[in-house]
């Protein structure tokens, strides 16, 4: 369930700027990426399995192989370890609807942007499961992943603009659109963390897409 912390993720980004294409990356910045994900999987492992208030930096520094200097020329603190996997893993979402076939259904391009996450998150099993667990059930992460959130629905709405050549502006659709995809994320994401809970993510995302894509796709048909 690792997401990089990526550039491109700020609020309210012009779909058009993402499509541009990405330099070469160098080979200081490939070794500070791998730096930055081996803090990322230490702190998130770390929080997890003691808990938000239970770990310092050292701890989070020593698990990574680096020093506390190290991690704060990384991250401002803890917090912003979940903060900026919070804003990776948008990015994902953002860039995986952007990925679809232009003439996919709503419903569908949305159901496989949101799933990129969620499919991380069933591949690392118990691991994951922990990480979800901690954002949702520690007040001050919640918060913070509740505030990504809003930020991912303003990219999602103006993917969604670009690709059915609406203005994101001026009509309703993008943004409630997008804010239905992430409910159904969010209801996938409770439902699955909670105690006692067996059934599988995959599963879970059919369930919370198909109560809607009716609405996701109204426009289609009216459309069509």
């Amino acid at each position: 369930m690792t997401a990089t912390p990526s550039p491109d993720s700020r609020p309210g980004s012009r779909p058009e700027a993402r499509r541009e294409p990405r330099r070469a990356t160098t080979l200081a910045e490939r070794k500070r990426q791998l730096v930055a994900d081996e803090l990322t999987e230490a702190a998130l492992q770390a929080l997890a399995q003691k808990g938000f208030d239970a770990v310092t930096v050292d701890e989070i520094a020593t698990a990574a192989g680096v020093s506390k200097r190290t991690f704060f020329r990384y991250f401002a603190s803890k917090e912003d370890v979940v903060v900026q996997f919070l804003a990776g893993m948008g990015a994902d979402i953002r860039d995986a609807l952007a990925a679809r076939p232009a003439a996919e259904r709503p419903s569908q391009a949305l159901r496989h942007a949101v799933w990129v996450p969620l499919g991380q998150c069933a591949d690392h099993g118990e691991r994951a499961l922990r990480v979800v667990r901690l954002i949702l059930r520690t007040p001050a992460l919640h918060a913070r992943f509740l505030e990504r959130q809003a930020a991912w629905r303003d990219d999602l709405a103006a993917e969604l603009a670009h690709r059915l050549g609406l203005d994101a502006g001026t009509e309703l659709y993008p943004r409630l659109a997008a804010a239905m995809a992430l409910d159904a994320f969010d209801a996938v994401l409770h439902r699955w963390s909670a105690d006692g809970c067996a059934e599988d993510p995959a599963a879970l995302t059919d369930r919370a897409f198909a109560v809607v894509a009716p609405a996701l796709d109204a426009r289609a048909g009216r459309d069509a």
